[in-house]
C-alpha cells in the first residue's frame, strides 16, 4: 500500500468547508457554488466517522441561533464543527487498506485522543503493571470499563487506586479479578467469575507474560514460560468465546522475539513439554518459542472466528521496554536499565495495543500482526498454517491432560 509523504492531500480548497451526517457520513460544501458533494474535492475519496461524539463532548441547540453546537465540557468551549470530524476515516475499497496514522514515538493516550469508549468492556491480563498498566489506564481514562486479570489482587487494586486519583468516576468501571495463569484451574475459575459477570467482552488483550525464568513446572506440570505465555491465554480465550461477539476485538502481546525461536513441526512437542532436565533448558529460547506461539495463535485464530467478525491481532510492543519482566535475574534488570533511555516509555509501548484494541481503521482487519501501529511482516514460521495448527491440537491436548472433560 502507498501512503502519502503528507496528508496535504486532504486540504480542502477555499471555499469548501467539510460537514457530516447524523449518521457519520461525510460531505462536503462548495460556498462560492452553493453546491454540495459526498466525495472530498481534492482526493475524490469518500469518508464516514464514528457514530459516537468523541469523550466529553455535548451536541446541544443554541438557543439564540438554533443551530446546531457541540459543547467540549472538558475544556469549556463550542463549536459549531462536528468534532466528529477529526477522526474522519476514508471508505476503504479493501479491508486491509488504512494509513499509518501512528509511529513508535505516539503513545496510547494519543491513539485514543477524542475517542469515547463509555459501554465499551475490556479484559487485560496483568495489568497491574508496565505495559499492561498503562493499556487498562488508557482505556479506562476514556471511559471503557476494564476487568484486571491479575495474580497480585493486591497490586491490581493499588493500579485501578492509581487511576481513580487521575479521574475519580474511573472506579466505577474497573474490577480487579484474581488468575494465575500458571494454573489451568485458575483460568476455569477466573472465566466462570468472568461469564457470571458480563454478558460481553468488547476487548479481550493477553498481555500478561513472563521472561527470563530458570526452569520450573507449572502445578498443571508443564514449563512455565510456555504455560503462562501461551498455553493458558489459549484456553482463557476458548473459554470466554462466549462473550466475544461480531466486532469484538483479541488483542495478543507477542514480541519481535519470535523470529528467534526454533520451533518447527518436527521440535513442537518435545519443545512445548519441555525437556526433561534442567540443563537443556535455555530461558532466551523457551520466551522466543512462546513469543511465536502467540504469532501463530493469533494467526489460526483469525481464520477460525472471521465468518463471526471476531477480530484477531498480534502485536510487538517495542524492543527492551522497561518493565517488571525483566525482574527474575539480576543481570537482565541490569541490562533493561542500560538501554532505558533509548528504548519506548511504557505508555509508548501500549500504543500498539490499545491501537489493535480500538482504532476504527481496522474495523474488518483480523490476522495481522503489528509493530509501531504499522502492519508488519511475521516471520516464515509464523506464517505456517501448518505449524499454527500443530501447536493447536497439541494445545488441545495438553489441556485435556490436565483438567476434567467438564472444564475444557
Amino acid at each position: 500500500m502507498n501512503l502519502p509523504e503528507t496528508d496535504s492531500e486532504d486540504e480542502l480548497p477555499p471555499g469548501w468547508e467539510e460537514r457530516v451526517t447524523a449518521d457519520g457520513s461525510v460531505f462536503y460544501a462548495n460556498h462560492l457554488t452553493k453546491g454540495t458533494q459526498w466525495t472530498h474535492p481534492r482526493t475524490g475519496k469518500k469518508k464516514i466517522v464514528s457514530g459516537e461524539l468523541p469523550f466529553g463532548w455535548e451536541r446541544c441547540i443554541d438557543k439564540n441561533t438554533g443551530k446546531i453546537i457541540y459543547v467540549d465540557h472538558e475544556n469549556r468551549r463550542t463549536t459549531y464543527t462536528d468534532p466528529r470530524l477529526a477522526f474522519a476515516v476514508e471508505e476503504k475499497e479493501h479491508v486491509n487498506d488504512f494509513r499509518q496514522r501512528f509511529d513508535a514515538s505516539s503513545t496510547a493516550l494519543q491513539v485514543l485522543h477524542g475517542r469515547d469508549l463509555t459501554g465499551k468492556v475490556a479484559l487485560v491480563t496483568g495489568a497491574n503493571t508496565g505495559i499492561g498498566f498503562e493499556t487498562a489506564r488508557s482505556l479506562a481514562k476514556h471511559g471503557c470499563s476494564v476487568i484486571f486479570a491479575c495474580r497480585n489482587i493486591n497490586a491490581a487494586q493499588a493500579a485501578i487506586d492509581k487511576i481513580k486519583e487521575e479521574k475519580l468516576s474511573v472506579g466505577e468501571v474497573c474490577e480487579a479479578i484474581y488468575v494465575d495463569l500458571s494454573s489451568l484451574k485458575s483460568v476455569v475459575e477466573f472465566s466462570n467469575i468472568v461469564k457470571s459477570k458480563y454478558k460481553k467482552l468488547d476487548m479481550l488483550i493477553l498481555n500478561a507474560g513472563v521472561f527470563g525464568l530458570s526452569y520450573s513446572k507449572t502445578v498443571d506440570g508443564y514449563e512455565t514460560t510456555f504455560q503462562v505465555n501461551h498455553l493458558s491465554h489459549f484456553h482463557l480465550t476458548m473459554l470466554l468465546h462466549p462473550l466475544l461477539t461480531d466486532g469484538s476485538r483479541v488483542v495478543i502481546v507477542s514480541s519481535e522475539s519470535h523470529r528467534f525461536s526454533n520451533l518447527s513441526i518436527d521440535t513442537l512437542i518435545p519443545s512445548v513439554l519441555s525437556p526433561d532436565s534442567a540443563n537443556k533448558y535455555w530461558d532466551m529460547v523457551a520466551y522466543n518459542n512462546s513469543k511465536l506461539c502467540n504469532v501463530l495463535f493469533a494467526r489460526l485464530l483469525a481464520k477460525n472466528w472471521q465468518s463471526e467478525g471476531i477480530l484477531v491481532s498480534s502485536l510487538h510492543p517495542g524492543n527492551m521496554v522497561s518493565t517488571s519482566l525483566s525482574r527474575n535475574w539480576w543481570l537482565y534488570r541490569l541490562f533493561f536499565a542500560l538501554v532505558r533511555p533509548f528504548t519506548k516509555s511504557l505508555q509508548q509501548a501500549a500504543s500498539t495495543t490499545v491501537y489493535c484494541a480500538t482504532a476504527l481503521e481496522l474495523a474488518g482487519v483480523t490476522g495481522v500482526y503489528f509493530n509501531n501501529c504499522c502492519r508488519c511482516q511475521e516471520s516464515e514460521s509464523a506464517q505456517s498454517d501448518e505449524l499454527a495448527k500443530a501447536l493447536w491440537d497439541v494445545s488441545e491436548e495438553m489441556i485435556k491432560n490436565v483438567l476434567d472433560p467438564v472444564f475444557i
